[in-house]
């Protein structure tokens, strides 16, 4: 039987020109890289995010598709975006889920493990 499967890597950066830590407002752009890891083509349809700040404030974000896109993926096929959230305290982190579907209409849901957000100098 084939197995529906996507994985996905997050490398993060500060965007210190969208940043106002005078304000309270720490922007980050975080790079995903989804790769199609079954056997079968399938496609990501939406995406559900819980975005954390170090306050312990949690803002949920879903929506259709990644930046406008819902990317047929075959096996072995990647879809790489960028996008950005901003934060009201230094630190923060992410995790997620995209839903997607085969192409013979089997629905499932892809993890997006947690990543960190936070300024590399200050991570130390």
């Amino acid at each position: 039987m084939s197995a529906p499967s996507f994985s996905c890597s997050v490398k993060t950066d500060y965007l210190a020109e969208q940043s106002d830590p005078a304000r309270g407002v720490y922007a980050y752009a975080y790079t995903i890289v989804i790769s199609n890891s079954g056997d079968v083509p399938a496609q990501l349809i939406g995406r559900h995010w819980l975005i954390s700040d170090a306050a312990g404030h949690t803002e949920e974000v879903r929506g259709l598709g990644v930046v406008g896109h819902q990317p047929l993926l075959r096996p072995g096929e990647r879809f790489e975006y960028t996008s950005w959230t901003r934060l009201a305290t230094p630190h923060g982190r992410m995790r997620g889920t995209f839903f997607c579907i085969t192409e013979d209409a089997h629905w499932f849901e892809a993890p997006i493990p947690a990543f960190e957000l936070g300024q590399a100098h200050a991570l130390h």
